[in-house]
């Protein structure tokens, strides 16, 4: 294969553009268009690379295409990627510079693949090593799980990274990486309630569904039907060429090298999980008395799922989304939300809560692949980000989309200039200032801290009253009106008045790349990102590991009455945070361009790639790098280039190579004003002198390539010749060989011939033998096996006839057995149908009996029979209101009214009984492990209620016993092993030390025999004391966690002396402790001492421990200091 030496070797149209000509928007489209139909799809402008999507695999990434570019000049090779990589992973490298890779085009344009493309260079040409090869496989791995939660599927491209990715990746001083920071910018959160047509939402939620295994699903309560969750669209849920199941693996696997532990992977896809849940609920309006609308939950099954998934209490989540606080001072105002208001706190909460997720997992993956070392690092960032945007309906998201890139556009002239100047300034040139267009101006007009869009937009939002996209869009007219990039029908500007491509209810930015009209509606709310506080609040209440991390505002203890920062306020720091960045590294750009919009091969369609070009900047970088020099080259490539058109300087140069470049130049007559001498480069001012030389030398390569193959022709005739006369002779010495050697096979053959037929007809003799006797032993089998067959058939008809009788008679008899049932039936029916008649017969004629007895004495015994019948009938009808019973929760108290004073002992004994039937029923339903857990909290109750104000708090918690996970945590392996028995505690505990009352953590274990104390971080045994030696269990009165564990005197664990320690969860420990001396046979029970002052044993002496209510000097918790040698002072805050 033939290997290139310059960039102008060979070349399909131009391979740099700025030696372009002549220079116009159509010669630069053709010349993209040209070199894309040749499958060529970078291009440079200067040190720019010009990235088109092919749309296709090239063969043009492989390993040996990694080494032809490793330490190779930019422009000795085709361009490639790889250049650009090189170039900055050699100027990190060796000239100590920090490098950033600018990545830049339109969705689908290529720029995600361009950036792994980078980072895989990088990867490939770095160190290697054990330690260096897991840096590089978890940066790596980073980009699957950033994309299954990041990128979604749009009309553009089918994996669209929808926010916008910075990653620093650091090196130490060989080169070699040490980790990286991911920094993400705006994630396109509004996708998670709603897509357009034809788009997916983020890919996790269809790779859950689709990967998942069943079991997985069903613990967080999903379904694989796609059409059962209202915030996926189904009309692209599909994608051709996506395997979401694949995916899943792929990203689960990713996670795992990356770092995730098992039970954070567990909750990041819970919460994913409720995102659906969440989707599903749906409100129905409901009047209330005061006339207004209060929305209710339609469906609480998918809202009992989601609270289940997040440990929510349902009642909390259901009157969030009915009811809204408003805080003002000292003053809390509760309002009722109507559907509409209720649906759209719905969504707020699914789009935070799902973009507060993706900006964890960023955080969680920087812990992960963050340098260990704290030593001076090199930096490479690598930026991944939205190109400019025009849609038809452009809104706030393209508006801070559209002020990012006007940035970065800054930023590229500004830096492109310096570069420029640096470079003529250290060759010696003379520099001229180049005109260009400088888009600080529209910058201003967004940013300005004053009259800026964004400044202007957050005091609009912050301004009490009636606020909308309207007043917003006045204030704009009023404040941009004679700005000559701001265009609005409404402003002062009469020239808009009568613009009807410019609607009431928008305004027109005029940007670098063309004008974009942005609507104003929704532009107020999005930049609000409103997330009511009754929301934060009730997420922050979840048991959830992960949603407290996400929800801190929630916290009641540190309530913010002051408004969060606004969506813009945010980006725009950002945007500052992200400029400052780039201006310290040494910048490299790579502008992707998206040739179709059929996501098809081999096509390229003229007026979208135009456009790309227009809003990219690329005709002015072009007119920028043009406006010096063109071309600049080193002195020794360009005379070994362009010798052979000087007889001075061909074939060797002995001088210096600048001297040897100016007699070249010299020789050729180009005028003196096309070039300039600098200290190590030639500069050549116009293309056009640049494809002069590389005529002449093309014209002088032809003349040589003559004269070569003259000489070789020559030579060749020659040598032909020679080797035809030698031939000859040794041909006639091999024909003669060749003739005696005929001779000799002839005679030799004939004999072979005449002895093969002698050995075939022996060897056909012995074969019709050997066939005869093996068809007389096959006979024998043929017959055996027909003769076994036969009897087997006999056989099997014989058991066939048998179970065929044996059935028949089952199907007699459950006939008759039917049969039997049915008559018995039907006579049952009978019988009770005649009983029911003579009872109701006999009913009516005791009536009429009754009825005659009470004419007969109805004036003389009138009052009592009332009386009696009275009383009789008011008992029926209150037993049979006694039908609809209260609740089955043995906690419910409510009971019916009592209808009449005479019935006040039989209520209340049913009440009793009903009261103890239902408890019964309740206790019924345990479990073993629940009851155990009832009676060790019914036991707290007997010891600390009353006694202990720690009490009341921990009765709501249940007793979990593991708190460190002693099976999962891979460190405590040894300690596990250490323990026979089954842990029933295992928390973090702070023991005490005597002599300045800090605290040291210490792991603490306590099984039915023994309670042990190791080293939190290392796991290391410090303490292991028989339960036997446990005497007795000291504790406060007061809220606090201080407990003595007193040893037996004389027992071996007595050594030491006593422990006194601090736990969060003291009821439980003590508890549990209480429960093993209670049930166990051959110990005492352990003694329980609750008081403010008690003596504790530290080795030959004793230490009074004494609590006091105060306010300690570290906050609200509780402080331990030592005030003399034989007291321990313990402050508690007051309650």
């Amino acid at each position: 294969m033939e290997v290139k030496t310059s960039l102008l070797d060979n070349m399909i149209g131009v391979g740099d553009m700025v030696l372009i000509e002549p220079l116009s928007e159509d010669t630069f489209i053709e010349n993209l268009k040209k070199r894309f139909d040749h499958n060529e799809i970078y291009t440079y402008i200067g040190s720019v690379v010009i990235s088109m999507n092919p749309y296709k695999s090239l063969p043009i990434y492989t390993a040996e295409k990694v080494e032809e570019y490793r330490n190779r000049n930019f422009y000795e090779l085709s361009p490639h990627v790889y250049a650009l990589a090189d170039e900055a992973y050699r100027s990190l490298r060796e000239q100590d510079k920090d490098q950033c890779i600018l990545i830049t085009g339109e969705s689908g344009a290529g720029k995600t693949e361009a950036s792994k493309f980078v980072m895989s260079y990088v990867a490939a040409v770095c160190g290697k090593g054990q330690e260096v090869n897991k840096v590089k496989e978890q940066l790596l791995q980073s980009n699957p799980v950033l994309e299954a939660f990041g990128n979604a599927k749009t009309v553009r491209n089918d994996n669209s990274s929808r926010f916008g990715k910075y990653m620093d990746i650091e090196f130490d001083f060989k080169g070699d990486p040490l980790g990286g920071v991911i920094s993400n910018y705006l994630l396109e959160k509004s996708r998670v309630v709603k897509q357009p047509r034809g788009e997916r939402n983020f890919h996790i939620f269809y790779q859950l569904l689709s990967g998942a295994s069943d079991d997985t699903l069903k613990k967080l309560k999903l379904d694989r039907d796609f059409s059962k969750y209202n915030y996926l669209s189904l009309d692209s849920a599909t994608v051709n060429g996506l395997d979401d199941a694949a995916s899943f693996r792929t990203v689960r696997n990713a996670m795992q090298i990356v770092g995730f532990m098992e039970d954070e992977v567990q909750s990041i896809l819970e919460l994913v999980a409720a995102v659906l849940k969440l989707g599903n609920i749906e409100f129905k309006p409901e009047s209330r008395c005061n006339g207004y609308d209060e929305s209710r939950v339609k469906d609480k099954n998918d809202l009992k799922e989601m609270c289940e998934l997040l440990g929510i209490e349902q009642s909390v989540l259901e009157r969030a989304f009915s009811f809204r606080t408003v805080e003002a001072k000292m003053e809390k105002m509760s309002t009722t939300l109507n559907v509409a208001q209720a649906y759209y706190a719905r969504d707020a909460l699914a789009k935070n809560l799902y973009s507060r997720l993706f900006s964890w997992l960023v955080n969680r993956i920087n812990e992960s692949i963050k340098a260990q070392t704290k030593s001076r690092k090199k930096v490479m960032g690598v930026l991944d980000i939205y190109g400019f945007e025009i849609f038809e309906d452009n809104s706030f998201e393209q508006f801070i989309i559209n002020y990012c890139n006007e940035k970065l556009q800054q930023i590229f002239i500004e830096l492109t200039l310096r570069e420029e100047q640096e470079e003529y300034v250290r060759e010696g040139i003379e520099w001229t200032n180049i005109e260009y267009f400088n888009n600080a101006i529209i910058c201003d007009l967004i940013e300005n801290n004053k009259n800026g869009i964004l400044a202007m937009l957050d005091e609009e939002c912050l301004r009490p009253g009636t606020v909308t996209d309207e007043t917003f869009l006045d204030k704009l007219n009023t404040v941009c009106a004679e700005h000559q990039h701001f265009e609005s029908r409404q402003s002062k500007n009469s020239k808009f008045l009568t613009d009807h491509s410019l609607p009431h209810n928008c305004f027109r930015i005029q940007h670098y790349a063309g004008k974009v009209l942005y609507r104003v509606e929704g532009f107020v709310d999005k930049n609000n990102d409103l997330l009511y506080r009754d929301l934060s609040q009730a997420m922050y209440k979840a048991n959830h590991s992960l949603i407290k991390i996400l929800f801190p505002e929630g916290n009641p203890a540190k309530v913010n009455l002051k408004r969060p920062p606004t969506a813009g306020f945010q980006f725009k720091a950002s945007v500052g945070t992200l400029m400052k960045n780039l201006l310290s590294k040494n910048p490299n750009y790579i502008r992707c361009i998206k040739p179709n919009d059929k996501k098809a091969a081999h096509i390229f369609t003229d007026s979208l790639v135009c456009h790309q070009v227009r809003y990219l900047g690329l005709m002015e970088n072009v007119r920028v790098r043009r406006a010096g020099y063109a071309f600049r080259q080193a002195y020794e490539p360009c005379l070994e280039r362009y010798k052979m058109l000087c007889k001075q300087t061909w074939p060797h140069w002995k001088g210096p190579a600048r001297g040897g470049v100016e007699v070249l130049l010299t020789d050729l007559q180009v005028p003196a004003e096309e070039f300039a001498y600098g200290r190590s480069k030639i500069f050549i001012r116009n293309p056009r002198t640049l494809f002069f030389l590389e005529e002449k030398r093309r014209q002088c390569l032809e003349d040589l390539a003559t004269l070569i193959q003259k000489i070789y022709r020559g030579w060749k005739s020659r040598t032909h010749f020679l080797l035809l006369k030698k031939s000859q002779v040794v041909v006639a010495a091999w024909y003669r060989r060749f003739a005696q050697q005929k001779k000799y096979q002839n005679i030799r053959s004939s004999a072979l011939v005449f002895q093969s037929f002698i050995r075939g007809w022996k060897a056909r003799k012995l074969l019709r033998e050997l066939k005869h006797k093996k068809r007389c032993e096959k006979a024998v089998s043929t017959i055996s096996a027909y003769w076994h067959g036969t009897q087997a058939r006999r056989e099997l008809r014989r058991l066939k006839h048998e179970a065929r009788s044996k059935l028949a008679v089952s199907v007699i008899w459950a006939c008759w057995q039917g049969t039997k049932a049915r008559r018995e039936l039907k006579r049952l029916k009978e019988e009770a149908r005649r009983k029911h008649a003579v009872a109701v017969i006999w009913a009516y004629w005791l009536g009429l009996k009754v009825r005659r007895e009470y004419r007969k004495f109805f004036r003389a015994n009138a009052g009592k029979k009332i009386y009696d019948f009275t009383i009789q009938r008011i008992m029926q009808k209150y037993f049979l209101g006694l039908k609809k019973m209260p609740s089955m929760s043995p906690v419910d108290k409510s009971w019916p009214a009592r209808p009449y004073g005479f019935l006040d002992g039989t209520h209340q004994e049913l009440r009793r009984i009903f009261h103890l039937w239902r408890c019964k029923k309740y206790r019924s339903q345990f479990t073993e492990e629940k009851k155990a857990t009832y009676e060790e909290k019914l036991a707290a109750s007997e010891l600390f209620k009353d006694k202990k104000a720690l009490y009341p708090s921990s009765v709501g918690q249940p007793f979990k016993g593991d708190y460190v996970e002693m099976t999962k945590n891979p460190k405590y392996q040894k300690l596990n092993s250490f323990v026979e028995d089954k842990v029933l505690v295992a928390d973090v505990v702070s023991k005490i030390n005597r002599a300045n009352g800090k605290g040291a953590p210490r792991i603490f274990l306590l099984t039915k025999k023994s309670l042990v104390l190791a080293d939190q971080k290392t796991g290391q045994v410090k303490a292991s004391v028989p339960l036997p030696d446990l005497s007795s269990v000291s504790v406060s009165t007061q809220n606090d966690g201080f407990f003595a564990l007193k040893l037996k005197e004389g027992s071996t664990s007595a050594a030491k002396g006593d422990f006194l320690l601090s736990s969060d969860r003291l009821i439980e420990i003590i508890t549990k402790l209480h429960c093993i001396g209670a049930t166990s046979a051959d110990r005492n029970k352990i003694n329980i001492d609750i008081s403010d002052e008690f003596l504790v044993q530290f080795k030959q002496d004793k230490v009074c421990v004494k609590f006091i209510q105060g306010t300690p000097k570290n906050g609200n918790g509780v402080a331990c200091k030592r005030k003399n040698n034989r007291l321990l002072e313990v402050s508690v805050p007051s309650p």
